[in-house]
């Protein structure tokens, strides 16, 4: 397979992992869009969020559990934050692998865009 998360996740490419269990990794975005941007994926090689099944139901709660977590190691839960889940090309998504943006540590402008 040829998903730059899955090489990330199995160690081929490096990141900057803040966070790694049996379902989840999170870890920093090389290309930042605010002071904090992280994004949290999971082990399982998922394309979209159209793509998930009945059986994937925990495992996405799951993800933005870690997402709230994270906010709070990372000092932004009470300033506030954006999550973000890019679906397919007009969604904005780029890689196919879901993930989770969560970008904070500056006030954030709505619509996006």
């Amino acid at each position: 397979m040829d998903c730059i998360f899955c090489k990330i996740i199995s160690g081929e490419i490096p990141a900057e992992i803040i966070h790694r269990d049996d379902e989840i990794v999170a870890f920093r975005d090389i290309n930042p869009e605010a002071p904090v941007h992280l994004l949290i994926v999971p082990v399982k090689h998922i394309e979209t969020i159209t793509d998930i099944d009945t059986e994937d139901q925990n495992l996405v709660g799951r993800m933005v559990f870690v997402a709230k977590q994270l906010c709070e190691q990372e000092g932004i839960s009470e300033s506030g934050f954006r999550m973000v889940l890019n679906c397919r090309e007009h969604g904005g998504q780029e890689v196919y692998h879901l993930h989770i943006h969560v970008l904070g540590g500056r006030a954030m402008r709505w619509p996006p865009g």
